[in-house]
């Protein structure tokens, strides 16, 4: 774990550090069994904890974070320049709380659904190779 992100880690309040290694752990599981990706570097951008497809430019960059100001929702963020939340939205409409085109929020009280998810981050670390491709077939 690169140093920065471990201090980032080190200072959310224990609950909130829970749920995101679940989602830590969730973008590596996907990252390690998806053909293309490569391993992923942890590093810090916009002050919040990333993973970058930094080997093969494979996908686009994922960050997670809780902000003290939203004490109840931690999130996870993919880049507004891209039609990944647009992408999320069509497959999964009542699955997931969406903060306009650039984050998906959690509730600290709920469980994610987790396989939905996976697909979601699957399509972000892919995105690149397969950013014309038909996620709708």
């Amino acid at each position: 774990m690169n140093t920065c992100f471990s201090h980032k880690f080190s200072h959310y309040p224990v609950h909130v550090k829970k749920k995101l290694q679940t989602l830590r752990d969730l973008i590596h599981n996907i990252a390690g069994k998806t053909n293309g990706v490569g391993e992923i570097e942890e590093c810090l951008k916009w002050g919040e904890a990333s993973f970058v497809t930094s080997e093969t430019k494979s996908g686009s960059t994922i960050r997670i974070d809780w902000k003290e100001n939203d004490p109840d929702r931690y999130h996870m963020y993919f880049n507004c320049q891209t039609k990944l939340v647009s992408i999320f939205k069509e497959l999964y409409p009542n699955d997931f709380d969406f903060g306009g085109n650039r984050s998906i929020s959690f509730s600290l009280k709920e469980n994610i659904p987790k396989k939905n998810l996976s697909k979601c981050i699957e399509i972000a670390l892919t995105y690149n190779l397969n950013q014309y491709r038909n996620f709708f077939e």
